[in-house]
């Protein structure tokens, strides 16, 4: 039996425990935080605990059903049909939820919302990624859709995702996201649903968490790790922020591309480099706690580039809000550069640029209709998928026997999302765990 390590307690490593642990190896999962979750993780806004981003899971997400389902919540997923809006230039908020919303959207004529809709069917039968990673989105975009659409429709909302750095994207980005939207129908569902478990992932870790601990695993939180070193007799060797050092036999790195070169100082010089040349997109993503509802969306794209924000994520309108207290949640998420100033901002700075824009949205919105206003921030969420990145990602394996990388700067072909993540521990136990 062999001795593991895993360092972070997101998703991604708690799969990877519980996926090792199956296989009778024995398991030592080290989370920096206090509380295990990563992205997925909770936190406490006003008198609620849900999630501190937001998440959903699709009917055809298989894997993370899966995860669901090790956690014994199978009766608590409950499935929504959800409603998406609109809001362009003109300040008008619209309902896209439909083939004919859509053919009613201002700003492009006939032929360019039927390139538009070709253009997504036509991402949808395309089957090999890498050939989507040769050429640049906008390149792309615009050979498909044209001009007047890229630049009214598909321009701001590569902006919201990506800001500036969309001009490094491959295709392979717009791509993955296209594939995602079509994954139920390419397996044979009528129709995506939107599901959510009760007490959202707090309770799914919590429970996942529990799975472990009884199946064995050491789940250790508020465990920094400084360093993991090749130990003089072999094995690897895990420094703690603490002075404290553990010896294992094999150990997995979760974490971000420049963060796990830093932990692991003895990979070669090219090994770090390439850990370092992934760039990444961070996330500044304020929740709201409000009295009542703003609208009947899920989810409202926006293409105004005035914005402040990347979206309006009104959670309540697919989350029953029973399990928020009876109160409304929503998220309007901002993705930056990880040197972006506005990480470095405080809540009250991020809420004065936000809540102008928010109110201009919903008229009817009173500043005494907030509970709760708080931001969460990550320098780092996912990395963007620039010309050839599979080529030029790291691999799992290192230079250093024993020692594994597995992370986001691993998909190549994906959205960032619970599912696409799980697919990482698909991949690393078919190459690593006989």
């Amino acid at each position: 039996m062999a001795r593991w390590a895993v360092i972070g307690g997101g998703v991604l490593g708690l799969s990877l425990a519980h996926r090792l642990v199956d296989r009778g190896e024995d398991v030592t999962l080290l989370e920096a935080a206090p509380e295990l979750g990563g992205l997925a993780a909770a936190w406490q806004l006003g008198d609620v605990v849900w999630d501190r981003h937001y998440h959903v899971i699709l009917l055809s997400d298989l894997r993370t059903r899966g995860m669901v389902a090790d956690a014994g919540l199978d009766d608590e997923l409950h499935w929504v049909e959800t409603r998406t809006g609109y809001y362009g230039p003109d300040n008008v908020l619209r309902s896209v939820s439909n083939t004919l919303e859509f053919l009613r959207l201002p700003g492009l004529n006939l032929i360019d919302k039927l390139r538009l809709g070709g253009t997504i069917f036509y991402g949808s039968r395309i089957r090999d990624g890498r050939r989507m990673e040769r050429e640049p989105v906008v390149a792309w975009l615009r050979r498909w859709s044209g001009g007047r659409t890229f630049e009214r429709f598909w321009l701001p909302l590569l902006r919201a995702k990506l800001g500036e750095a969309y001009r490094e994207a491959s295709s392979a980005f717009i791509w993955a996201t296209i594939q995602r939207l079509y994954a139920a129908r390419r397996t044979g569902l009528k129709k995506e649903m939107f599901g959510y478990v009760s007490g959202g992932y707090a309770h799914i870790l919590s429970c996942y968490a529990q799975v472990l601990t009884g199946k064995g695993v050491a789940i250790r939180t508020s465990r920094p790790v400084s360093a993991v070193r090749p130990s003089s007799d072999g094995g690897l060797e895990v420094h703690g922020r603490d002075g404290s050092i553990e010896r294992f036999d094999q150990v997995i790195v979760t974490a971000a591309g420049g963060l796990a070169a830093d932990l692991c100082p003895d990979l070669t010089p090219a090994e770090h480099e390439r850990l370092r040349a992934v760039r990444y997109m961070g996330v500044v993503c304020a929740s709201l706690l409000l009295k009542g509802p703003l609208g009947p969306y899920y989810l409202t794209y926006i293409t105004d580039p005035a914005t402040p924000f990347t979206a309006v994520v009104e959670m309540t309108a697919f989350v029953d809000p029973v399990e928020i207290g009876g109160h409304t949640l929503v998220y309007l998420p901002k993705y930056v550069d990880p040197d972006d100033p506005l990480l470095a901002a405080s809540d009250d700075e991020i809420r004065a640029a936000f809540w102008p824009y928010l109110v201009r949205m919903y008229p009817s919105l009173h500043e005494e209709d907030v509970l709760a206003f708080q931001v969460s921030r990550v320098k780092r969420v996912f990395a963007i998928p620039t010309i050839g990145f599979s080529d030029a990602m790291p691999p799992m394996a290192t230079s250093i026997p024993g020692l594994h990388l597995v992370g986001s700067a691993q998909l190549p072909f994906a959205t960032l999302n619970v599912n696409d993540t799980l697919g990482l521990v698909d991949g690393f136990i078919a190459g690593n765990v006989a």
